[in-house]
């Protein structure tokens, strides 16, 4: 079982609210990733999570600068695995800041079909992604979101189709099923029918889990991602709370 933690970086240059020195979004960083891997986590998700509203596919290279500078600094102040998720679905960029970083993993939001989002209608580009990730970091794992949450399928999708291609047709190595949007419960039955279909696939939870909820979690899927249960007074842009954290991982083990 893996839990993997998630950093939520504020406003990065070039974003509309950025007022935030990029030495501060670091040093912060830093500490979530210190007591993330203190806590017991087992790996890392950072993502540019403040830069909303988002660019539906190609972030500007400013985005890809900062987030490499951030993610270059957490590889130095912990040994845990290391991913990316650029916001909102430009998993190129992903790729390249993972490759410039020795990064483990990307999260992708929507790899293949097409998804309605407040950024409009999003197209999965996993020709592309694929391709990029066999050039240029081959190790990368691909991530991929199944139905990803802040969004609307096309009318007629259905979860078992959506994911059946994923994991067939679109080259990811893992997939991840959420709720409906960031902190908001995955359907545990979701969960099963995915890993039922996905057969030796990794499948991942990505929304949601709480002490509650994580260890009936991991009996069914493979890695947990998990922010907001983390975070001071569960508030998903404040700082890792050492004691949420580590609370997590205990109740994680209890029933495992």
């Amino acid at each position: 079982m893996s839990i993997i933690g998630v950093i939520h970086l504020p406003p990065l240059p070039g974003a509309p609210r950025h007022t935030t020195p990029m030495s501060t979004i670091v040093d912060a960083a830093r500490q979530d990733a210190i007591t993330l891997t203190e806590a017991g986590f087992d790996a890392i998700i950072i993502e540019n999570f403040g830069d909303a509203p988002f660019f539906a596919d190609n972030v500007p290279p400013a985005t890809v600068a900062a987030m490499t500078r951030v993610i270059a600094d957490l590889a130095d102040a912990t040994d845990l695995d290391l991913g990316v998720n650029v916001l909102r679905n430009d998993g190129l960029a992903a790729l390249a800041v993972a490759a410039a970083t020795n990064a483990n993993f990307v999260r992708i939001n929507v790899l293949s079909g097409s998804m309605y989002t407040d950024q409009g209608l999003i197209t999965g580009r996993a020709a592309e992604v694929v391709r990029l990730r066999d050039q240029i970091c081959p190790d990368v794992v691909i991530c991929a979101d199944v139905m990803v949450k802040h969004a609307t399928p096309p009318a007629g999708l259905t979860l078992s189709d959506a994911a059946s291609d994923l994991i067939e047709r679109s080259g990811a190595d893992a997939i991840i099923v959420s709720g409906s949007g960031t902190a908001k419960p995955t359907a545990l039955n979701d969960v099963k029918a995915v890993a039922k279909l996905a057969g030796d696939m990794p499948v991942m939870v990505g929304s949601g889990v709480t002490n509650r909820t994580i260890a009936s979690m991991l009996e069914v899927a493979e890695a947990v991602i998990v922010g907001t249960a983390t975070k001071v007074d569960g508030v998903t842009t404040n700082a890792v709370d050492p004691k949420r954290a580590t609370a997590l991982v205990k109740a994680a083990k209890k029933e495992s």
